[in-house]
């Protein structure tokens, strides 16, 4: 039985789909997870996810005689690349993996690459002129840190002085985050269009697009808070060529070879711009929107491939769906979501989760990197799937209390409402 390794940081999302994909790939699972014991492991490698290479090192020595090391989300790519080089696995090497990490590191790796429009872009340091800068890139532009993801720091300037504000908050961000507020950011020229997602799969350094996501909702900012995911794509055939192409070149570029991607773009008249690229599938709960031949989800695919085991036709099965990723609308307390039995019961709606417990706190974009919760939904064409997500969406009523005080921890775990 192949044998596989996940970093799966107790705080994921992502941990029971992982392991359910093992279970029905016929995959042995050992964990390699916090210091907590992980409620769902048989068995674990307890490690400091927060020092990689440390972590990377001790999992190696622990692991013992595994089939591949696969990182289910953002802080655990990095570990799990590391890990499989220290074990002499056929994995994407470390160096690259760590280029996804670092959005400074990834655009100047793909800085004239032939098949990679991207934004243009300048690195700003702690001591200069962001508003120099930004009138050199040319506004509007967006100002972000290297280093987080899910939108957060995320902010779009349209003159020089609102570019050197944005860089100021995306630091105080920085710091709240536990990051170094001195670090690089990135002042890149804003790019008008349509944004999509693409999910893909590397074997052997070969890109197999799996699914294109529509975002209906403009991104034009001032911040970037994604909500609907549709698929498949509404464009038409001769865009999506090109996607994938834009797609497949740039992780090229950045030396990827194995496991799941996942990228974002913007296409303007047809022609796409690389804005992301990451080494790990599509984020939060958003992979239950999809499923493969035979029922196989998003995470057996990433399984059975790191283990070279067949994935037999990978096309998506017949219809379409999608996911919504709830927004907060603004930062506070929670206090009620209502609705959620209508929301429930529209037509196409197959399930809709609140990820923030009742008296937990919550933080709106750009300060915030969480989504309240997510609404799933299957249909014939794509814009049923739109329209029942939507539906759900304004059935429901969130109450967040702006001055209140967050719950102790033992009350949010059972569900405190009110201060």
């Amino acid at each position: 039985m192949p044998r596989i390794a996940l970093v799966v940081p107790t705080t994921t999302y992502r941990a029971a789909a992982f392991l359910e994909a093992a279970r029905r790939a016929g995959v042995d699972v050992v964990i390699a997870s916090d210091d907590e014991p992980h409620p769902l492991a048989v068995e674990q490698v307890s490690l400091d996810l927060a020092d990689v290479d440390e972590a990377a090192r001790a999992l190696a020595m622990a692991a013992g005689d595994v089939d591949a090391v696969v990182g289910v989300d953002d802080h655990g790519v990095e570990i799990a690349a590391l890990a499989a080089a220290r074990l002499g696995l056929d994995q994407s090497p470390p160096e690259a993996v760590a280029r996804t990490r670092d959005k400074a590191a990834m655009r100047r790796a793909l800085e004239g690459r032939a098949g990679v429009r991207q934004p243009p872009f300048v690195v700003a340091g702690p001591d200069d002129d962001v508003a120099a800068l930004a009138a050199e890139v040319g506004p509007p532009v967006v100002v972000k840190p290297v280093s987080l993801a899910a939108s957060r720091g995320v902010i779009r300037a349209d003159d020089p002085a609102a570019a050197a504000a944005a860089a100021a908050r995306c630091r105080r961000i920085l710091a709240a985050a536990g990051e170094d507020p001195d670090g690089p950011l990135l002042v890149e020229g804003y790019l008008p269009g349509v944004e999509v997602a693409v999910e893909g799969l590397l074997t052997d350094g070969r890109l197999e697009v799996l699914a294109v996501f529509d975002k209906p909702d403009p991104l034009e900012g001032p911040y970037f808070e994604e909500t609907l995911y549709v698929t498949p794509s509404r464009l038409p055939g001769p865009t999506l060529a090109a996607i994938a192409e834009a797609t497949a070149a740039a992780t090229a570029g950045l030396g990827l070879r194995q496991g799941p991607v996942h990228a974002e773009l913007r296409v303007d008249r047809g022609s796409p711009a690389l804005l992301e690229v990451a080494a790990r599938t599509i984020g939060g709960h958003c992979g239950r929107s999809l499923r493969f031949g035979l029922g196989m989800s998003l995470e057996e695919v990433v399984l059975r491939n790191a283990a070279r085991l067949p994935t037999h036709a990978l096309a998506p099965a017949g219809g379409a769906s999608g996911a919504l990723m709830l927004p907060i609308p603004r930062s506070g307390v929670l206090r009620a979501v209502d609705g959620l039995t209508a929301a429930r019961a529209v037509e196409g709606i197959d399930g809709v989760e609140i990820s923030v417990p009742l008296g937990g706190a919550v933080e709106a974009l750009p300060e915030g990197g969480r989504y309240l919760g997510f609404a799933f939904a299957s249909g014939a064409r794509p814009a049923d799937v739109e329209a029942a997500l939507r539906a759900a969406w304004a059935a429901l009523e969130t109450t967040i209390d702006p001055d209140g005080a967050p719950c102790a921890p033992q009350e949010v775990s059972a569900g405190c409402a009110s201060p």
